[in-house]
């Protein structure tokens, strides 16, 4: 892979992670699914960032469950489902056209299917390291 890709894939896991950091403060900004793609972009960008990301107090606090047993707990499902609810619902009412409007139905169902049947919902007890 080229260095360019590997400098993009870095910066955007770093911003990623930043977002995540914040959203641990801010309740409405979703934490998980930065933390996510921090993850998937350390690891194809550094291997250095990868190992500094995975010791983190962060990752383990919020991510480390998710990754080794496709786990979340109901609070972490919540906030995610709610914050992705909102900001698909801007286009919905935004855009005045049919078949966009299913797709994004389509979406929200398969996200919902998903959350609920995909990814296991685990105490919070057990998803604290």
């Amino acid at each position: 892979m080229n260095k360019i890709k590997k400098y993009i894939y870095v910066v955007v896991g770093l911003i990623s992670f930043v977002l995540g950091s914040i959203g641990v403060i801010i309740p409405i900004l979703p934490t998980t699914p930065f933390l996510l793609l921090a993850s998937f972009c350390f690891v194809r960008g550094s291997e250095k960032f990868d190992r500094w990301f995975k010791s983190t107090k962060i990752y383990k606090k919020y991510l480390e469950s998710f990754i080794n047993e496709r786990a979340m707990t109901i609070k972490q499902k919540v906030m995610i489902l709610t914050v992705v609810n909102l900001m698909l619902s801007i286009p919905f009412i935004i855009v005045d056209n049919l078949h966009m409007r299913l797709f994004l139905i389509g979406l929200v169902c398969i996200k919902f299917y998903y959350f609920i049947f995909k990814i296991k919902t685990i105490k919070p007890s057990n998803a604290e390291v």
